[in-house]
């Protein structure tokens, strides 16, 4: 048993997630680039569709359940990947799930939002700037009504589901060992902080020498880059880690005008990892992600003879909107 699976046999754990997910050479891609290219594809994760947010579940859900909970409530955007795996979850574990979804009603669900509806989630549209404190509303209307309500931030950015990718952080050095390669760089899509803070978790509680880089799709860089740290901080407080913010590195040059809102850099590299490799990703995360990989290669910011893994957090459903 590695030091980080140790450090998590404590807190309770339900097997939502289908793992190991695949790890492999990008062969096309790195002969064009002319750089070592990896991919984990976290796309595989099995439930719901799968994706990054999974990992969360295996905990997060464990959580709710270990507290008697019978109620969900998530926040989220319309195409809400991290809300799809929520009404899913609660499908399956018998939870009613309560989605506060930013933006209009559409006329017809599409994407994400179909898929929620299929899974019989309770959904209310609302402003964005609205959606947190409508949250809270409906989490007290919950109660106030004997449901015993277990809240979830967007992302499920939470230091219990945060643990998922501390987690994750350890099935990735499994891999860099059987593979036999010697990567020292892993870039991801990031956002709201608990993928990417789960991983520095990880890296903090197993020495690992190298850099993560979290390619912001939204949030400003040094603003990402707090609340990783705080996230991360939080969590390893859960298992008495300390966290250096020195292994916190973000980059915000490739969000464009927003969430959201793809750069003409990002449907190329949809384009080119789609045409290459017969991988599909996302406008919103891993097509911005895979955007900053691929400049960072074109700069030469990757030497030709350092292996660099990137992590595919999945959102391919939004494809479909």
């Amino acid at each position: 048993m590695s030091v980080i699976q140790k450090k998590l046999a404590v807190f309770p754990r339900v097997e939502i997630s289908l793992l190991p997910t695949p790890f492999h050479r990008l062969d096309r891609l790195s002969d064009e680039t002319g750089c070592e290219l990896w991919i984990k594809r976290d796309d595989l994760t099995g439930f719901g569709f799968g994706g990054n947010k999974t990992r969360k579940f295996d905990f997060l859900i464990a959580d709710a359940l270990q507290k008697g909970c019978d109620s969900l409530i998530g926040i989220g955007a319309n195409q809400s990947n991290f809300c799809r795996i929520l009404s899913a979850a609660g499908s399956r574990y018998g939870l009613d799930v309560f989605l506060i979804l930013s933006g209009e009603k559409p006329e017809k669900p599409t994407g994400n939002l179909l898929i929620d509806h299929l899974l019989n989630a309770t959904i209310y549209h609302v402003p964005r700037s609205r959606r947190e404190n409508r949250a809270r509303e409906l989490y007290d209307e919950l109660t106030a009504r004997g449901r015993n309500v277990y809240f979830m931030p967007p992302g499920g950015s939470t230091p219990i589901g945060t643990l998922g990718y501390a987690a994750g952080f350890d099935e990735i050095l499994r891999d860099i060992k059987q593979s036999d390669v010697n990567i020292r760089h892993i870039i991801h899509a990031s956002s709201s902080a608990g993928t990417q803070a789960g991983l520095v978790l990880g890296q903090a509680i197993s020495g690992w020498n190298g850099r993560i880089t979290g390619i912001s799709v939204d949030v400003p860089e040094k603003d990402l880059a707090q609340n990783v740290y705080t996230l991360a901080s939080q969590a390893g407080a859960l298992l008495n880690v300390s966290v250096d913010p020195d292994l916190v590195h973000t980059d915000g040059a490739y969000i464009g005008e927003g969430y959201g809102i793809p750069t003409p850099a990002c449907r190329e590299a949809i384009q080119r990892f789609a045409s290459r490799e017969g991988i599909f990703l996302d406008t919103v995360y891993t097509g911005k992600g895979a955007s900053g990989l691929l400049d960072y290669c074109a700069k030469g910011l990757i030497p030709p003879d350092e292996p660099v893994l990137f992590i595919h957090t999945g959102g391919n459903i939004q494809l479909f909107e």
